[in-house]
């Protein structure tokens, strides 16, 4: 008992080392609400299916702690998205801009679209003439007919 009581003081000593350092936050809520404006519309690089304003990756941290410099610099979000974008490329926004470099981006799931529904026609249409050769004669079809009236009647 007393090792258990020993060990479980030694854990709970240890418990502050493994804490980590709350984020900072704006001394301005404006200043922070606007990054979070921002970083909403911004693509975490290590998540990249969550924004920056929401991932918890140490980059994404660092990336949101450059954002608030720079709207402490007084710098307009037109910019900021112009800053990250030349560092970043444009996969850092959620929704790039329409240009040559991002049309297989924005074009892209409807030509995959339209291929799918070229693949499923040609599939049908070949497998109705498939059918269709190995299908009943008239006369088998006349057969069936007559018996489906006389089951009904």
């Amino acid at each position: 008992m007393k090792y258990l009581v020993a060990l479980l003081l030694a854990f709970a000593a240890c418990m502050p080392a493994w804490a980590k350092e709350a984020t900072p936050l704006a001394d301005d809520p404006v200043l922070e609400q606007r990054l979070i404006a921002i970083s909403e519309e911004m693509r975490c690089l290590v998540c990249q299916n969550e924004s920056l304003a929401g991932s918890r990756a140490d980059l994404a941290q660092d990336l949101r702690r450059e954002l608030r410099t720079l709207i402490r610099q007084g710098r307009s979000d037109a910019e900021i998205k112009e800053f990250m974008v030349s560092r970043y490329g444009d996969f850092v926004l959620y929704r790039p801009p329409v240009k040559p470099t991002t049309w297989l981006l924005w074009i892209g799931p409807f030509v995959l679209m339209v291929a799918g529904v070229v693949v499923l026609l040609v599939y049908l249409r070949r497998r109705d003439r498939a059918l269709g050769d190995e299908g009943l004669t008239g006369e088998e079809i006349r057969r069936a007919q007559a018996l489906l009236k006389e089951a009904e009647g």
